[in-house]
């Protein structure tokens, strides 16, 4: 249901969640699963990176919400749940005992929703320890009835499998090889247009730095498979964090959200914030062939005035946003390169103790995702005037593409990565992608353009593309023009 209206809502769900090690089910007990061996099934939920986070599949309870107060009315929802569930948790580490899957739209206006999911199977890996969650629903007291059988036998029915072992087989079809673009909103000439009348504002005193994005979309010529995508940006991008989650649609995988983001909005781990800003891309094909990679990224992203002027924004957006909610916020000394399958970008770890609130707890993850969203890296600098300018350039809604999207626990533990390097799905043969950048006095159009193309390179090498370089043409979209 979609609706902040507290009298709308359906009553909350109450909830039994059981967290057993795997060890417990059988499982060798040595060994600590590569999550992205599990990644299968139509309604797979996840956040990994290289191998470690949290799969998940089944919907025990969903709560969808737009609006301004779409995260406070998501917090309070959660609040409630996890007031009325009754957890077992024998593993006690951020993840275990009831946990929920959530994204969240960029704009507070947009269309689309947003919202959590709690999950019926949970398989978890943090370092060498993991674990596996059931969670029903049952009837106001019903007594606490669950067993670590329960949890095996919820892990044979959905993955075929004994507990702790991969599905058999690969659990998937083959990546459609034939993948068709055609323009999104606006066609590339139409873009470049706007990225001029960025600069142009931007150079009049407007703002300082604007983030503009485009979509594409793409169709394949069979029914997109998820899993087999998500598979290969977990594999291709082991650095960043794969996600994918979506909410009850009309249709098959309608509103899934997927990608692999390299970007941590936030990290909240007992009581701690961290997070990872990137602000400065390099296409990793246009380095000379004569030339070091490193040494060529080293030069043109860390001597780059632009570069470091852009990165310089998204950092000083963030450690203002974590300000009330900390005494010291602790940075990296220099922006360093993170070298990524695709492009290179200089980056920046944040972390920060959390001051304790009124009732002695630290901000959860998901509060502190509000009060850091939207970051000057997607939106810009002054940021009420970025955002209102976006959507008059962009033309589009963004949906939930560039919002933050995640998990968070019980205890306020959580990850809330910014969605980007993804797609939304909008029917079983189609798949919306987005791109953007960040927007300075300095930047070009063309230039601008061509990182767009470097930015989607993931999700269309996932989806079957496995030609290197930009598209020569874009197939116009039924209405619009390829200019």
């Amino acid at each position: 249901m979609s609706s902040t209206d507290p009298a709308a809502a359906p009553p909350v769900p109450v909830l039994h969640a059981l967290t057993v090690p795997l060890s417990a089910l059988g499982a060798d007990p040595a060994a600590a699963p590569d999550l992205r061996e599990l990644l299968t099934g139509p309604d797979l939920l996840t956040w990994t990176v290289d191998g470690h986070g949290l799969v998940a599949w089944g919907r025990v309870a969903e709560h969808t919400v737009r609006g301004a107060d779409r995260f406070t009315a998501a917090r309070v929802w959660w609040d409630d749940v996890v007031a009325a569930a009754v957890v077992e948790d024998r593993v006690a580490v951020p993840g275990t005992g009831l946990a929920a899957f959530g994204a969240f739209t960029f704009a507070a206006g947009s269309a689309a929703d947003s919202g959590l999911v709690v999950p019926e199977l949970l398989v978890g890996r943090r370092g060498g320890v993991a674990w596996a969650s059931l969670v029903v629903a049952v009837a106001p007291g019903t007594p606490f009835g669950l067993g670590p059988d329960d949890v095996a036998a919820a892990w044979l029915r959905r993955l075929g499998t004994a507990p702790g072992r991969p599905p058999a087989g690969d659990g998937r079809a083959a990546v459609p090889a034939d993948v068709r673009l055609s323009s999104g909103t606006l066609g590339e000439h139409e873009w470049t247009e706007a990225v001029r009348d960025g600069v142009a504002r931007i150079r009049a005193g407007r703002l300082e730095k604007l983030v503009l994005a485009r979509d594409v979309v793409a169709r394949t010529d069979a029914p997109l498979d998820p899993v087999a995508v998500l598979r290969d940006l977990a594999r291709r991008y082991e650095r960043c964090w794969t996600y994918c989650v979506g909410f009850g649609g009309d249709a098959p995988g309608r509103g899934r959200l997927m990608g692999a983001t390299p970007e941590m909005l936030v990290r909240v781990l007992d009581g701690v914030a961290h997070a990872r800003v990137l602000a400065g891309t390099l296409d990793r094909d246009a380095a000379p062939p004569d030339e070091d990679p490193q040494e060529y990224a080293a030069r043109v992203l860390g001597e780059s005035e632009k570069q470091q002027h852009e990165h310089g924004f998204a950092v000083d957006s963030l450690e203002a946003s974590l300000a009330p909610y900390t005494d010291a916020v602790t940075t990296s000394p220099e922006p360093f390169i993170l070298e990524l399958p695709n492009v290179w970008h200089l980056a920046s770890d944040v972390s920060a103790a959390l001051r304790p609130g009124p009732a002695g707890d630290p901000p959860s993850s998901l509060e502190l995702a509000e009060a850091l969203h939207p970051t000057a890296a997607v939106c810009g600098t002054p940021t009420a005037v970025a955002a209102a300018t976006i959507p008059e350039l962009e033309q589009m809604d963004r949906g939930l593409y560039a919002g933050p999207v995640g998990w968070l626990d019980a205890h306020g533990n959580g990850d809330w990565g910014i969605a980007l390097r993804g797609a939304v799905q909008e029917d079983e043969r189609t798949v919306r992608l987005f791109a953007g950048c960040g927007i300075v006095a300095a930047s070009d159009p063309e230039a601008e353009l061509a990182e767009t193309w470097a930015k989607l390179r993931p999700m269309l090498q996932a989806l079957g593309q496995r030609t290197a370089g930009t598209p020569e043409r874009l197939v116009p979209a039924p209405g619009l023009s390829a200019r």
